[in-house]
């Protein structure tokens, strides 16, 4: 079997989705701020850079189900050649090892037991993405298209039964608000150590199944980009898919809204259907018309994301910028934002230059 042709557009579009979270959302707001601040515009991307705070749907909520989306993508290309090298048991180890070394990654990440076992953060963003990206990596070693849209399916249709009709204790069945509905309740219950928001987390116990929904819809458009079909129908593929899914994902919405801090159905195929869009346009624009020299720093950032998410995560960048720019009044506030950012590009670019890639 041939290996498919690496997609340079999957490498840009994950640097992309990383460099809101490594600085370019404060960076654009910063400059906005100082130099456009009364524009309709400025509050219309302002807004967009913020999560929803609690139903709805804003640009930034995109952010993390995208790069999940991306880790299914980058599964289905990497494990039929692990598979076809070394066999099923060596590509079964390697996505659990996976998962063990970002899980632990993410609780070192989120303060580790330096305050004690009562304080550790068990899950958190890294380890949705290593449980996740693992289980989503084990159906697809035996499963196939059919197979996969089943499982897809099951996990969303499931997860909306479970909230719908199982009671919580005084609020009953089928209430989504924050700390009413099914997941909160059993993160309280069941998630020891320290939570996000209080008694529950966004990336709790029951939230984890349609997360892994997120990673198959990943796994089933990367199938569709490594097969047979022609460049433009692959192209078409993905904005048709992605478009449905956005429409069904809001008519759903009314019976069980679009939450991404319990990442209900509709979200993950609201967040699914934008990144097939995105997927779709950066693969026309980069391996299809070959539109790639303005991906350059995006393709530094997607070849080491964890570790620059850790490092800024740890204030690494910013330590050093506020060194470099000092603490500049008001007005020339953004040149921090602006330095912290121009540091991760350069260690970016430092790191892929020399063939340095942390492969996690």
């Amino acid at each position: 079997m041939n290996s498919p042709a690496r997609l340079h557009s999957l490498d840009a579009l994950r640097g992309f989705d990383m460099c809101w979270i490594l600085g370019m959302a404060g960076v654009l707001k910063a400059w906005l701020a100082r130099f456009a601040p009364e524009s309709a515009i400025t509050g219309i991307i302002d807004t967009q850079l913020e999560h929803a705070a609690w139903d709805g749907f804003r640009f930034y909520d995109l952010i993390f189900p995208l790069f999940l989306f991306i880790a299914g993508v980058s599964m289905a290309i990497a494990l039929p050649r692990r598979l076809e090298k070394e066999g099923r048991a060596a590509a079964v180890r390697h996505l659990l090892e996976r998962a063990l070394v970002l899980f632990l990654i993410g609780v070192f990440f989120s303060g580790g037991l330096k305050q004690g076992w009562e304080q550790v953060r068990w899950l958190g963003v890294l380890q949705r993405i290593g449980i996740a990206s693992a289980a989503a990596g084990l159906f697809s070693l035996w499963l196939g298209w059919r197979g996969l849209v089943a499982v897809t399916t099951a996990l969303l249709l499931g997860y909306c039964l479970l909230l719908g009709l199982v009671p919580v204790p005084g609020f009953g069945a089928g209430d989504f608000a924050e700390g009413h509905n099914l997941t909160n309740y059993l993160d309280s219950l069941w998630l020891p150590g320290r939570k996000y928001d209080g008694d529950h987390d966004p990336e709790g116990l029951l939230s984890t199944l349609p997360a892994i929904a997120t990673a198959l819809l990943g796994i089933l458009a990367g199938k569709w980009l490594t097969g047979a079909a022609t460049p433009s129908r692959k192209v078409l593929g993905l904005l048709g898919a992605g478009a449905a899914m956005i429409a069904l994902g809001w008519a759903w919405h009314p019976f069980f809204p679009v939450i991404k801090k319990i990442w209900s159905s509709s979200f993950v195929l609201v967040a699914g259907g934008w990144s097939a869009v995105l997927l779709g346009v950066f693969y026309a624009l980069v391996d299809v018309y070959g539109f790639h020299r303005w991906t350059t720093p995006f393709v530094w950032v997607g070849a080491n994301p964890i570790a620059l998410y850790v490092c800024a995560g740890l204030g690494f960048f910013r330590t050093v910028s506020e060194r470099l720019a000092g603490h500049p009044p008001k007005d020339w506030a953004w040149i921090t934002s602006c330095v912290t950012f121009a540091l991760m590009l350069l260690a970016a670019r430092w790191l892929f230059k020399r063939g340095i890639f942390i492969k996690v």
